[in-house]
C-alpha cells in the first residue's frame, strides 16, 4: 500500500474529527458538574467524585503510550471502529448510571476508547497529506485537539446551571452513535500495518505503573500536598517504573514505545519545547479560572463566559496558524507566539482585585492568539523529520510527553500558588487584632493573599514560556522537497534494519 495518499480521504478524516472532537469534549466537560453529581449521587466526599476526572486522564495516560502498538499491528478501519464502539458504551453507561459505580465505570470506559482517538487521527492525516502541506492539515487537527476540550467548561457551566449533569452525556450520546455508524459505513486502510509486530507485556506493566502513578502522584499533590504518604509512594513507585520501562524501550527489538524519534534533532527539540509549553499553557488554564472565580466571586458559568473567546480564537487560528506553516516554517510563528504569550502571562501576573472584566477577556484571548501559533508548528515541524515507519511511535511520544509534563505542570503551579497564599495570609494577618478582625476582612485578607499567590504562580509561568521562547531561536525547518523526503524515508530504512534499537 502506497503510504502517501494522492487524494486525502475527506470523507473518513471528517468522520475522524467528529469522533475525535466528541472525546477531546469530553474530557474536560464534566469538571464543572462535579458538585451537582455529589448531590444528585449522595457522594459526601469530593476526592471521591474527583475520581471521574482524575480516573479519566489516568487511563488516558496509561494507553497513549500503547497507541503506537495498536496503530501499527490493527488496520485503521478495525481500530477507530473499535475504539469508537468503546467510547460510545461508556457514554451510554454514563448517560444513564444509576450511582456512582456505574458513572464511574462509564467514564473509564469512554477513557479507553477515546485514548486512542488522538494519535490515530494525527497520523491518518500525516500519511494523508504531503510533507509541505502537512501544516495546513495539522492545523485543522489543532483546532479540533485545542477547541473541543477548551470550551468544555463554558458547556457544562450552562448545562449544569440550567439543566441536569445527565445531558452532559446525553448530547455526546447520538453524535458517538453517527459517527460509529458512518465509521462501518465509509471507513477505510489508508495505513501500513504490521501483523507480526509483538507486545512486550512486561513493558505494558511498567508502562501502566509508571505513568498511571505519576498522574496520580502529581494530581494528588495539588489538594493533599507532596508531603502526603500517599502521593510520595506513588510519585517514587511511578518514577521507579518509568526508568525501568524506559531502560527496557532501548533493549527490545520491538518496543513499546520506540524512542528511536529522538535520535532526530528537530523532533526532540519540538518535543521538549511542546512539553515546556504545556506547563505553561495548562497552568494559565487552571490558574485564571481560580483567579475569576475565587477572588472575584464569578460564578463557574460567567467564568466559562470570560475564557470562551480565548477557546474560540485559538481553534479559529490553528487552521490559519497551519496554512502560515507551510509558507513560513515554524521558528518564526513559534518565536511570535512565545513572545506574545510571555507579554500577556506579564500581564496576567499584574491582575487585581478589581480588573475589569474586559481587561481580564483580552488579555487571556491574546494569551490563546499566542499560543496558537507555537503548539502545531513545531510538532508538525518535528514530525516532518521522521520518516513513515516512526510516526505512530512519534504522535505516541507527543502525546505521553504533553500529557504528564502538562499535568505535572499544574501540579507544581497549584503548590505555588497555595504555598504563596498561605505565606502572604499569615502575613496580614499577623497585623491584625484578632478581636478586630470581621467576616468580611478575613474575606477580604483570604482574596489577596490568594491573589498574590496567582500573581506568583504566574511569575514562573513567564518564566518557563522564556525557557521555551529561547529553545523556539534553534528550530530549523525541515526540507519537505522530494528528494529531501525520499532521502529521510532511505535512512530510516537503513536504521531499521541495521539498528533496530537505540543504544
Amino acid at each position: 500500500m502506497n503510504t502517501q495518499m494522492k487524494k486525502p480521504p475527506y470523507l473518513m478524516l471528517s468522520i475522524l474529527f467528529v469522533g475525535a472532537f466528541v472525546s477531546f469534549l469530553n474530557n474536560s466537560l464534566l469538571n464543572v458538574a462535579l458538585p451537582s453529581i455529589m448531590v444528585d449521587l449522595g457522594i459526601d466526599d469530593y476526592s471521591t467524585v474527583q475520581w471521574l476526572a482524575t480516573g479519566y486522564m489516568l487511563v488516558s495516560g496509561i494507553l497513549i503510550p500503547a497507541s503506537a502498538f495498536l496503530i501499527t499491528r490493527f488496520s485503521n478501519r478495525s481500530l477507530f471502529i473499535t475504539a469508537m464502539a468503546i467510547f460510545t458504551l461508556g457514554t451510554a453507561l454514563a448517560a444513564f448510571a444509576p450511582n456512582f459505580e456505574f458513572l464511574l465505570a462509564g467514564r473509564m470506559i469512554q477513557a479507553a476508547g477515546s485514548s486512542v482517538m488522538g494519535p490515530l487521527l494525527m497520523n491518518i492525516m500525516l500519511v494523508s497529506f504531503p510533507r509541505d502541506k502537512r501544516g495546513a492539515a495539522m492545523g485543522v487537527f489543532g483546532m479540533v485537539m485545542i477547541a473541543a476540550p477548551a470550551i468544555g467548561p463554558t458547556l457544562s457551566g450552562y448545562i449544569v446551571q440550567y439543566h441536569d449533569w445527565r445531558l452532559l452525556f446525553e448530547m455526546i450520546l447520538p453524535l458517538a452513535i453517527i459517527s460509529l455508524l458512518f465509521a462501518i459505513w465509509k471507513f477505510g486502510n489508508v495505513m501500513e500495518q504490521d501483523k507480526n509486530v509483538t507486545l512486550d507485556y512486561l513493558s505494558v506493566v511498567l508502562s501502566s505503573i509508571g505513568f498511571g502513578g505519576l498522574l496520580y502522584g502529581v494530581s494528588s499533590a495539588s489538594s493533599q500536598g507532596w508531603g502526603d504518604p500517599v502521593v510520595i509512594t506513588t510519585l517514587s513507585v511511578g518514577g521507579i517504573a518509568l526508568i525501568l520501562f524506559l531502560t527496557r524501550q532501548l533493549k527490545l527489538d520491538e518496543p513499546l514505545l520506540d524512542l528511536r524519534p529522538y535520535k532526530y534533532p528537530m523532533f526532540t527539540l519540538a518535543s521538549i519545547i511542546a512539553m515546556v509549553n504545556a506547563v505553561a499553557m495548562f497552568s494559565g488554564m487552571i490558574l485564571t479560572p481560580a483567579y475569576v472565580q475565587e477572588v472575584r466571586g464569578i460564578s463557574p458559568l460567567d467564568s466559562g463566559l470570560i475564557m470562551l473567546p480565548g477557546a474560540l480564537i485559538m481553534g479559529i487560528m490553528s487552521p490559519i496558524t497551519g496554512k502560515l506553516f507551510d509558507k513560513f516554517g515554524p521558528r518564526a510563528l513559534s518565536v511570535i507566539g512565545l513572545a506574545i504569550t510571555g507579554v500577556s502571562t506579564y500581564m496576567l501576573a499584574h491582575l487585581q482585585i478589581d480588573s475589569s472584566y474586559t481587561y481580564i477577556i483580552l488579555i487571556y484571548s491574546l494569551r490563546m492568539f499566542g499560543m496558537s501559533m507555537v503548539m502545531m508548528p513545531i510538532m508538525t515541524n518535528g514530525l516532518n523529520q521522521l520518516p513513515t515507519h516512526l510516526n505512530p511511535h512519534g504522535t505516541a511520544i507527543n502525546n505521553t510527553a504533553q500529557q504528564v509534563s502538562g499535568s505535572i505542570g499544574t501540579a507544581i503551579m497549584v503548590t505555588i500558588m497555595n504555598s504563596v497564599a498561605t505565606t502572604k495570609g499569615e502575613k496580614l494577618m499577623s497585623g491584625i487584632d484578632p478581636s478586630t478582625l470581621t467576616e468580611s476582612l478575613g474575606a477580604s485578607i483570604s482574596q489577596q493573599a490568594l491573589l498574590s499567590g496567582i500573581q506568583y504562580s504566574f511569575y514562573v509561568a513567564l518564566a518557563i514560556n522564556l525557557v521555551a521562547l529561547i529553545l523556539a531561536l534553534f528550530i530549523k525547518r525541515v526540507d519537505t522537497s522530494d528528494k529531501a523526503v525520499e532521502e529521510i524515508e532511505k535512512q530510516g530504512k537503513i536504521q531499521e534494519k541495521v539498528e533496530p534499537v537505540v543504544p
